[in-house]
């Protein structure tokens, strides 16, 4: 649980505008749809993918590296990986069992038999949306294991867009979607407490100076 006073004392370092920018920010924020990103050669996508989850709302993103193992670009970020959950998985097992214990199902964004159109895709289910590898797609792992399959509708010659395009045009269609609905989508009280926290924290210069001081001032 966090602590109501810290938060409260951190605030006060803050701006009004500043606090007041957070709780708008956190009015649109959801863990109904996370994102996965599997094994991303091309990390600059990876970090736009990471921007475009912030920008319209989405407050986890998920990567699995299990073979590249690259650091995300902050500088095509800019900075969103101060506003982003991210969580890293070292396999897809441990990724997907992840997930779907915390009730996701689990969706391949790929052509297939049974895929279904962005615009007919059911948002009211909790959903893990994976984007694969720029030269291989997803992996044959997650399709296996897939609870539905999902793609953009297309009608010029080239049949595939590039992973950041393509979770930009999926995450802005299902979340705009989402906020007009009736579907609970909201982060819960607490939730928004905790990021509260994270962001004020992530917003102080001196942050560590300054836990010190309130900490030996205040812990009996």
């Amino acid at each position: 649980m966090v602590d109501i006073d810290y938060l409260a004392f951190l605030e006060n370092i803050l701006t009004d505008n500043r606090k007041e920018k957070f709780l708008k920010v956190l009015e649109n924020r959801t863990k109904h749809f996370t994102i996965v990103v599997e094994d991303i050669f091309q990390m600059h996508n990876t970090s736009a993918v990471m921007r475009s989850c912030e920008i319209f709302g989405i407050q986890e993103l998920n990567v699995i590296e299990q073979r590249y193992g690259k650091s995300i670009d902050k500088e095509i970020a800019m900075g969103a990986q101060k506003w982003v959950d991210i969580n890293t998985f070292d396999s897809i097992t441990n990724c997907v069992d992840t997930l779907k214990s915390k009730g996701y199902q689990i969706i391949a964004t790929t052509p297939h038999s049974t895929d279904c159109l962005l615009e007919d895709f059911d948002i009211s289910k909790p959903s893990a949306l994976f984007f694969g590898t720029e030269r291989d797609g997803l992996s044959e792992e997650i399709l296996q294991r897939a609870d539905g399959f999902l793609k953009i509708p297309m009608v010029g010659f080239t049949e595939s867009l590039n992973i950041s395009v393509s979770a930009a045009i999926i995450i802005q269609n299902l979340t705009s979607r989402l906020r007009n609905s009736e579907i609970n989508w909201h982060l819960s009280e607490n939730e928004i407490l905790e990021k509260r926290l994270a962001w004020v924290k992530n917003s102080i210069k001196d942050i560590k100076r300054i836990e010190e001081r309130y900490f030996s001032e205040n812990v009996k």
